[in-house]
């Protein structure tokens, strides 16, 4: 099982940790991490092998984080992420020395974990370890942020989701990208209704991962943010530079997402309103998530459905399979129960 740290790596870690903490000296003029932290509000982090782990634990331990934040803290992490792909693999040591330094404590298992704190971020980059790592938050009551990519399958999705249920306990996943910054203006009736969505985002491809699961999730779910659930059919056109998928809605509309693997590494999109036709101004970081998470955290109610985030990572299964097809149109089944 993937859940067991190597002991000696985690030493050889910690002692990484422990010298850069004496190195670096102290961090609490920009970090607040080291006083302690009311109960309630622990915020625990699996998985040190992505920068979202930094960035998260950045936002949080902050002297100034805004009110939104609710004054979590994050206070104890298990590096453990995953453990062959090595554009993430690579990066635990690093990750674990910076977070250790803004007076986050390494921990040896998720158990231990569990132990010392009140809410997780379940930040591992490999969505294939998500349900084994999630299956314990669960068990153990508490709630819990999965980032992207929730699953590596549709297999995966379903079991997280009964399993969310069978143990009472909601789960959030979003992609920062839903945040986006004029997402009100967007939504609003100074726009109108939505007639049409074209989103586009980077689409890097892992081979361990359904083809959009991995980077493409950033775009799609702005797509679906805007447009919706309902999506009936999908067709995708592949080539090795590019992805282009056209979903058809149910009340006929149409919206589409532009995966792209060269040229700018950038994020946006057209809205095609009732009044308006608007560019879609993606999200700046991670706050307007994190603000989401934190209410999340607070009310135990995700802002986003199982059933929209099922239909996502269909409509995205949907598109692999229009791509062993040469382009056929795909339909999206709505017969699922969750």
């Amino acid at each position: 099982m993937h859940t067991l740290y190597n002991r000696r790596k985690f030493i050889g870690l910690s002692v990484i940790a422990a010298a850069a903490t004496a190195i670096t000296g102290p961090v609490s003029a920009h970090l607040a991490a080291t006083a302690p932290v009311p109960a309630g509000l622990r915020v625990g982090i699996i998985g040190l092998d992505v920068s979202h782990s930094v960035a998260f634990t950045k936002l949080l331990n902050a002297e100034n984080a805004p009110p939104a934040f609710g004054g979590y803290k994050v206070i104890a992490a298990y590096p453990q992420g995953s453990n062959d792909i090595a554009f993430s693999a690579d990066r635990i040591p690093e990750f674990t020395k910076t977070v250790s330094a803004m007076g986050v404590e390494i921990v040896s298992s998720i158990a231990d974990l569990l132990s010392k704190v009140d809410v997780v971020l379940l930040n591992t980059n490999d969505g294939r370890l998500h349900l084994e790592q999630v299956l314990p938050v669960l068990k153990a009551g508490k709630r819990v942020f999965i980032n992207k990519p929730f699953a590596a399958s549709m297999n995966d999705v379903k079991a997280i989701f009964a399993a969310s249920k069978k143990y009472k306990v909601p789960v959030f996943t979003s992609s920062s990208m839903r945040y986006m910054e004029n997402k009100t203006q967007l939504l609003s009736a100074e726009t109108g209704k939505i007639l049409g969505v074209e989103t586009y985002s980077p689409a890097t491809i892992e081979l361990t991962h359904p083809d959009l699961f991995w980077y493409g999730i950033h775009g799609v779910e702005m797509l679906f943010t805007l447009m919706g659930r309902g999506c009936k059919e999908v067709r995708r056109i592949y080539t090795p530079d590019t992805d282009l998928v056209t979903g058809i809605w149910e009340d006929n509309r149409i919206g589409t997402f532009r995966g792209t693997r060269t040229g700018p590494h950038n994020y946006g999109g057209t809205v095609f309103a009732e009044k308006a036709i608007v560019p879609v101004i993606p999200a700046k970081g991670f706050a307007g998530l994190m603000t989401e998470i934190i209410k999340y955290f607070q009310t135990g109610i995700s802002p986003v459905s199982p059933e929209e985030t099922f239909e996502i990572y269909a409509f995205m299964q949907a598109a692999d399979e229009s791509k062993k097809q040469g382009g056929a149109a795909v339909a999206l089944t709505h017969s699922y129960k969750l």
